[in-house]
C-alpha cells in the first residue's frame, strides 16, 4: 500500500505539473487508483475481521491515540480519495476503463460536479501526502531510534525478532 500511495502521489504532481506527459500520467494513474482503492478496502475488512497487532510497549497512551488517528484518517483518505477521482472521472462524462473493462460512472456527466470534485481530490491528494509523510516520519523515528519493533507490526510477516512490543536493547 505505501508503494502505491507514494507511487500516486508523484504521479498526481506530474500531472498537474506535465502537459506534455499527461494523457500517459492520467493512464497510470487511474488503474493504479482503483488497485488502492481495491487494496484499502480489502485491508478495512482485514481489519474489522481480526484484530489488530498491539502497539509496542514503548508507546504511551498519547502516542497509541495518535497513532490510531493517523490510521483512521489514511483508512478514509485511501477509501475517499479514489472515490473522488472516480467520481471525478464520471462526471467529466469521460469513458473509463480499467484493463479493457470499462467502469461505469458513479456521478453525473456535469462540468459543475467535475469542477467541485476536481478540487475535492486536489484537497485530498494533499492531506493524504502530508499525512503519509507525518507517519511514515513516525515510523522511522520507532524504528531507527527506539528499535522497539513497530515495523513488525506492520508488516505481513511475523518473525521472533519482529514481534510488536518487544523492546531491543543494543546490538545490531
Amino acid at each position: 500500500m505505501a508503494v502505491l500511495v507514494v507511487a500516486m502521489i508523484f504521479i498526481g504532481a506530474a500531472m498537474v505539473a506535465s502537459l506534455a506527459d499527461y494523457r500517459l500520467l492520467v493512464s497510470v494513474h487511474k488503474p493504479l487508483g482503483m488497485a488502492v482503492l481495491l487494496l484499502a478496502v480489502v485491508r478495512l475488512v482485514n481489519r474489522f475481521l481480526h484484530r489488530a497487532p498491539p502497539h509496542p510497549r514503548s508507546m504511551g497512551t498519547g502516542e497509541r491515540r495518535a497513532a490510531l488517528a493517523s490510521e483512521c484518517l489514511m483508512y478514509g483518505l485511501m477509501v475517499s480519495q479514489p472515490l473522488v477521482g472516480w467520481a471525478m472521472v464520471s462526471a467529466s462524462d469521460t469513458p473509463f476503463t480499467v484493463l479493457g473493462v470499462r467502469v461505469p460512472p458513479i456521478a453525473p456527466a456535469d462540468p459543475g460536479i467535475y469542477s467541485a470534485l476536481h478540487e475535492t481530490h486536489l484537497v485530498l491528494g494533499y492531506a493524504l501526502f502530508i499525512l503519509f509523510t507525518l507517519h511514515m516520519l513516525a515510523v522511522l523515528v520507532h524504528v531507527l531510534v527506539l528499535r522497539d519493533g513497530l515495523l513488525g507490526r506492520m508488516a505481513l510477516w511475523r518473525t521472533s525478532r519482529q514481534e510488536p512490543g518487544a523492546v531491543r536493547r543494543g546490538g545490531p
